[in-house]
């Protein structure tokens, strides 16, 4: 097991899709992953497919191969015995034949495959191509078992992807439905589909790489639809992808993962070394687990799982020091009025691992605000969190952008955002998780921000104005040692 983390991240591998599982029967969380092998992982190590992890508060206490190789899927227990779906690959064909498999397990520990249950995309209602990632679940209104799928459909263009749907009576023989939903938005599969019910609502979860990148969310008051988007439809970042689901009986728990960077496997990394910031991102990389909040119109957030702050039950305050610009500082409140130039202050140091909590509330109309990661005096180079209400986002950006290089390998005025409506006068409360590269934000235990900080560590934090006023209050930092292994 790597050394102590928040954010698990297996050693010479990446943590993929998770398969969650909340086992009934002996009240536990059984969750599976797909291990991601490092290039440089050493041959003797590597043991492909499916991994099982034991987790004590999100945390990995110990992992172990299942011995079923093949893509992500679900499980689940029916008089006894434990039923896995999961999908196969047959890279020697072209295109690659894409199955849905089934394996049975009297204990989750050992799998009994059942190849003559394999079955494909049918060719009529979808496409030939894409056909895995299948979650089933029992549809009581038709006392059916529902199968869905990552598919695409048969159409008249190629924005095709869905989530297709096939049904049983017996968890054996199946057959093809019309897609689950489908909304011709995406040139590829709705990977990772998952659903569950919360209240009187129902929730469609997926993931897609094309035309955007994340985990999407609809919902509906039935679980035939009709599938509503609301107005924001994710639950994190770029930076955070193929998340599904568990309830662990008092809360339900979005597992997905924060990539890493580094591999150039599309080539894609320029030609010259910038760092890791700017090298293309890899699949798989560190796991990342929110609580799912529901708020009273349906819609959902999500929150950092208790578990998890309780790391930090030891805080400091942090002295912070002006830059440049009129700030003034009285009882730990730093308050700064801006003409519309730039002002900036700066804190203390960023451990390795640590949690930071600060308040911030603005007045008038800042271009933006925010907070700085991992700089120092000269104010430049490091990571930044700029709330910027003209736009209604957040937006981070690195060091690199504030020169010429960075004007120059960017094509494009955003480098990563999260939609968020912001108001003079109301109170903003960040909660911010750093593990090494890794950062998470949270804002008012509603919306997730991850991002990576590969360049500059072990620096300073800082703040920073342009236009109208802003107030820093509740300033702390949380450093508390962990003890044991994982996220």
């Amino acid at each position: 097991m790597p050394e102590c983390t928040l954010f698990f991240e297996p050693e010479y591998a990446k943590v993929g899709d998770v398969i969650p599982f909340f086992d009934e029967e002996t009240g536990r969380m059984e969750n599976f992953y797909l291990k991601g092998w490092n290039p440089d992982a050493p041959g003797d190590r590597v043991i492909r497919g499916w991994h099982r992890i034991s987790m004590e508060g999100h945390r990995v206490t110990e992992e172990r191969p299942a011995g079923i190789e093949g893509g992500t899927g679900s499980i689940l227990r029916v008089d006894g015995l434990y039923h896995m779906f999961y999908c196969s690959f047959d890279f020697d064909q072209t295109p690659v034949a894409q199955w849905v498999r089934h394996a049975v397990s009297p204990d989750l520990e050992h799998w009994t495959d059942r190849p003559e249950e394999k079955f494909g995309p049918d060719g009529v209602i979808y496409r030939r191509t894409d056909w895995r990632d299948p979650f089933v679940f029992r549809n009581e209104e038709s006392r059916e078992w529902w199968m869905l799928v990552a598919a695409r459909k048969n159409g008249p263009t190629e924005r095709n992807g869905c989530v297709g749907l096939c049904v049983s009576k017996d968890l054996s023989r199946w057959e093809y439905r019309p897609p689950f939903y489908s909304d011709h938005r995406n040139p590829s599969a709705h990977e990772c589909p998952d659903l569950f019910r919360m209240g009187d609502w129902y929730y469609l979860l997926y993931s897609n790489y094309s035309d955007g990148f994340g985990t999407f969310y609809r919902m509906s008051r039935s679980p035939s639809g009709p599938w509503l988007r609301p107005k924001v439809d994710t639950f994190d970042g770029r930076a955070f992808y193929a998340a599904k689901t568990a309830w662990d009986g008092a809360h339900r728990y979005l597992y997905g993962w924060n990539p890493t960077k580094g591999e150039n496997a599309k080539g894609f990394d320029p030609g010259k070394d910038f760092g890791k910031d700017y090298r293309a991102w890899n699949w798989g990389g560190s796991l990342v687990v929110h609580q799912i909040v529901q708020h009273g119109d349906g819609t959902l957030g999500v929150c950092p799982p208790d578990s998890l702050s309780a790391l930090f039950p030891a805080e400091r305050t942090v002295e912070v020091v002006p830059l440049s610009g009129s700030w003034q500082s009285a009882d730990g409140v730093l308050t700064g009025t801006s003409d519309g130039s730039y002002m900036s202050a700066l804190g203390g140091s960023i451990p390795e691992r640590c949690r930071i909590q600060t308040t911030l509330v603005f007045q008038g109309s800042p271009e933006r605000f925010g907070l700085a990661l991992q700089v120092d005096e000269a104010f430049d180079f490091g990571y930044y969190l700029m709330f910027e209400p003209a736009y209604h986002r957040i937006q981070f950006r690195s060091g690199l952008r504030m020169y010429e290089d960075g004007g120059q390998m960017f094509p494009y005025g955003v480098e990563m955002e999260r939609p968020l409506d912001l108001e003079a006068g109301r109170e903003y409360a960040l909660d911010l998780y750093v593990d090494g590269t890794l950062g998470l934000l949270y804002v008012n235990r509603d919306l997730a921000f991850g991002f990576r900080m590969y360049n500059w560590l072990g620096r300073r934090l800082g703040f920073f104005l342009v236009g109208g006023n802003l107030t820093v209050s509740g300033l702390s930092l949380g450093t508390e040692r962990m003890e044991g292994t994982g996220g």
